[in-house]
This record gives structure tokens, sequence and C-alpha cells, in this order.
């Protein structure tokens, strides 16, 4: 029976958390041994971002009980994510206080997903968006994974536990590839890569109501477990949400990831399921929709629907950014809603009146954007761009650097400043680009380059690009990913194979002297 933990744990002591988890790590009768790989949910980090990331002090206690627990000396241990919002991964874990507080950790590797040789999962159910996908050569080789998210809500997908932490676990390329209407539907698919071996949360102070710019709820807990669906589950019960309602837990467990009653899962520890709850009373989660969010202010969103007879609102893609990246502009910039003009921000086909005044202007956002009427007395024709997913491929997937997104969205901006109606394109469009975008309409302050931060982005920036094209130019092989080889990348089921194995061309062999120099930080 899987089995999760809670237990109390008032503040960021990492000795106390240290001892937590040797603890719970003893209960679930664990040992780490080989290549440990901890992954923490690092989406953004900073003073901007206080409460969006797993916090240093917490992960020191983590790393130290698995070296305390370990069944001898470990291969590896290392520490790695892909943040968020076109960030180098760099940038964020020196603004998360990473290096400095982890620098103590005896034989510690940081592991930055974007510059690592990203490498094919192939997938086998039924259900599945695409017969692969990409993640990098550190998760796919894990043979103890260790995932430690932080408690948080989220506009796209109700809450973001463990397993919504796997979006952690492709680069920017592959990262945006299905981010759309079926996003839970990615999540659930990227589960096949690996299980985590042992799962802890950062629980003492939960963020509320956002996934990137998350208000502080204090919760006081740590919870550990074996099983993720499980270990979910009980999150989402803490958080008074049914597990369910969360489509994708409600897939992983029909794909046989574990269970999703409580009556199936064992709980532990020092505080019970219903102290846990009462903790949480109170907690705001996600999913509101764009149309509702910004009521009051000087921005009118439509959500239409996206592509297909599924779904009427597209729930993982371009409105969720939006919401986030007002949120990220009204931290930096204090008078971003007494600056912001007067805008209508469309997604996906919407069939009623935009009601835009003169001098208002309209911009239809994402390639599903589609309307067909009148704005401003005259007709409006915007045609879907949607290009299906069977048509976009993994392997011709490219990343956008956030240089040239700067570059290109002020472009588009200039080149329509005296039109009332324009098109920002992509699916999603990302919370960079809308970012970027409401910068330049509201004359705000650009996050990306605050003086106080900039110089360090940038070179963390510059760092983190010459890394990753020296990784794609001397990349080595890997024909079948550890994680498939141990068979860990399957649910418990039996799996048929697919009617016909897709191929890979192998990049060329890395040497070791090359692949130490990329690794370094």
């Amino acid at each position: 029976m899987a089995r999760v933990l809670i237990r109390s744990c008032p503040d960021y002591d990492s000795d106390r958390i240290r001892r937590i988890v040797r603890e719970g790590l003893e209960t679930l009768d664990l040992r780490p041994h080989g290549r440990t790989l901890v992954k923490p949910n690092a989406v953004a980090a900073g003073r901007f971002f206080p409460h969006a990331y797993t916090r240093p002090e917490f992960l020191k206690g983590v790393l130290e009980a698995l070296q305390d627990r370990a069944e001898g000396p470990l291969e590896e241990l290392a520490l790695g994510e892909r943040c968020g919002i076109t960030m180098p991964t760099r940038f964020a874990f020196d603004q998360a206080g990473y290096y400095r507080a982890l620098r103590g950790v005896p034989g510690l590797r940081f592991r930055h997903f974007e510059e690592e040789v990203q490498v094919p999962i192939p997938l086998y159910h039924d259900g599945r968006l695409r017969d692969h996908f990409y993640t990098p050569t550190s998760v796919a080789s894990a043979d103890f994974f260790v995932n430690c998210p932080k408690f948080k809500a989220h506009p796209w997908t109700t809450v973001t536990f463990s397993m919504k932490a796997y979006i952690g676990i492709q680069d920017d390329r592959h990262r945006l590839l299905d981010h759309d209407h079926l996003l839970e539907r990615k999540v659930a698919d990227l589960q096949y890569a690996l299980q985590p071996r042992f799962i802890a949360i950062d629980a003492i102070t939960a963020g509320e109501g956002r996934m990137l710019t998350p208000l502080p709820f204090d919760l006081g807990l740590v919870l550990m477990g074996d099983n993720q669906l499980a270990f979910d589950v009980v999150c989402c019960h803490v958080a008074g949400v049914d597990p369910r309602q969360v489509e994708h837990l409600r897939v992983a467990h029909e794909r046989g990831f574990g269970p999703i009653d409580l009556e199936d899962i064992q709980i532990g520890g020092d505080v019970s399921l219903d102290e846990a709850r009462e903790r949480a009373q109170g907690f705001r989660t996600g999913l509101i929709r764009v149309d509702d969010y910004f009521r009051g202010t000087s921005i009118r969103a439509y959500g239409g629907r996206p592509p297909g007879d599924t779904h009427d609102y597209c729930w993982g893609g371009c409105p969720g950014a939006l919401e986030e990246a007002i949120e990220i502009l009204r931290i930096v910039d204090a008078a971003t809603d007494a600056k912001m003009p007067k805008l209508h921000l469309v997604f996906g086909k919407v069939d009623r009146p935009i009601a835009a005044e003169p001098g208002e202007k309209v911009i239809f956002i994402g390639d599903c954007a589609e309307y067909d009427g009148e704005i401003g007395g005259k007709p409006v024709h915007i045609e879907n761009l949607y290009v299906d997913r069977s048509q976009r491929s993994p392997e011709t997937a490219r990343d956008k650097d956030i240089f040239a997104k700067m570059i290109e969205v002020q472009a588009r901006l200039f080149a329509t400043r005296n039109q009332p109606v324009m098109r920002l394109a992509g699916c999603p469009v990302s919370v960079a680009e809308q970012v970027l975008a409401l910068v330049h309409l509201g004359r705000l302050k650009n996050p990306y380059l605050v003086p106080d931060v900039s110089a360090h982005f940038v070179s963390a920036y510059f760092s983190t690009r010459m890394r990753t094209a020296l990784s794609r130019l001397l990349g080595r092989p890997h024909t079948q990913p550890a994680a498939v080889r141990r068979g860990d990348a399957r649910p418990p089921q039996s799996l048929p194979p697919p009617k016909t194995a897709p191929r890979f061309e192998a990049p060329p062999r890395l040497s070791a002297g090359a692949a130490q120099k990329i690794e370094e930080d």
C-alpha cells in the first residue's frame, strides 16, 4: 500500500528538516543509491518570486538526509531543474540561493536541464498525445529520483504538487509543445519518464492563488511519500480539492500509476489529515477564467473555445499565461494598473461582440484566436492558425531566445502601433512574450532588465547559451534511456509495444572531458 507521511515543521530549520526527512526515509525503508537526482520546483526565484520555489534550507535538509540514509557512497548526488519564463536555470538557482546555501553539501552537483543532451522517451499507452517526448540525460539516467516540489496553487491545473512539477523535466524546446488545452494530458504522459522513489514537499510556507507569484500561506508541514499519485491525492485533500477533479491525477490513476482513494493510502506522521486540513482552511487554489480575472481593470479579456470539441476553454495555454504575466508586472512595477491603457485581449474562438471603443487596442493572442465580426464599426476577420499537434514534431521544436523575443514582440507592436487590431501568434504565447507585450503597451518596467538583477541575468544567459550549444554539438548517443531499460517508465500494468517504434539519429559521442566541462557550474 502507498504511504504518505505528514509531519509538523514550523520553520525552515535545515537541521530539523534533515531529521524529519531522515526519519521519513527510515519509515518508508528507502535508501538512496547510484545516481541520485533531486528535483526542486524552481520555476522562478528571487525577490520578485519569494514563495514560488522550494526553499534552499529545505533542500539542504533533504540532501543531507539522503546522504545519511545512502546505502554506500553515491555515484552522484545532483540537484537538477529547468526553470520557467525563459530564465536561465543558472539564474533561478542563483536567485533562489541554492549555490550559496548548498555549497557545503559534500559532492553535490548542479544540473541545469536545458544545458544537457535531451533523450527520447518512447510512449506506448493508449491516449498518448504523441509517440515520444524528450527529457534531459540526468533524468533518464537517474537511479534514485527524488522530487521536492513546492505546495502551490496553479492557474492552469488548480494545484501543483509532485506530478505537475514534471513540466520542469523538459527544456524550452519541448516544454511548450502541447502546453495548451491538453496540458494536463501532457503532464500525465510525462510520468512515463520515471517515477520518484521519494517525494518530500516544501509545505512550510505554501503558495496560494497563483504559481509564479503566489501569496504566502503558512502551513508548517512537510509531507513525504513513496508513490507520486498517492502523495498528490493526500496534498489535494489537505488543500480542500477533490483529486478526481484534477485531470492529470485522474488520468494517471486510470493508467495505473497509483491509488486515488484515501482508503487505499496509508497515512502516517505526527499530524493527522484532519489537522492538516484544518491548517489549510482558506487556502485559495487557481483556475479562474481570464474573463473574470481582469474584471474591474483596464484590461478586458475574452476567453473563447480552443480547437476541437472536447473543451470550451484553454486552461493550459495563453489565458493562464496572461494571468501570471500581469501579476509579475504588478510586483515589478507598482503602477502597472494605473499605467495600462484600455486593452481588449482575445483568446480562442470568440463569437460574442468585442466592445472596443475608438482608440482601444484589440490583441488576438494565440494561434487558435478566431473572430468574424465588427470592431469599432469595421469588419474584422481573424483566421484560426492552429496547427494540429500531429504536425508538430519534437525533433523540429525550437526554443526562443529571450532577447530575440524582446526584439520580435517589440517589432510586432511597433509595426501595428497605429492599428486598432493586432495578433500575437504562437501555441502557446508564453508568459515571457505576454510580459514583454504588456511592458511595451503600458510602458512598464521590464522584469528582465531590472538594474539590480540584470547583471546576474545576463551573465547566466551567456553561460547557459554557450553550454547548451556545446552540449548539442557534442552530445553523446542514448539509444535507450536508463529509465526505460529499468522499466521505471511504465506503470504497473503491462503495456503493448507500438506498431512502429520511433527512430532517432544519435548525436556524436560526448567525451568524458567535454561532459565534465558542460556539467561544471
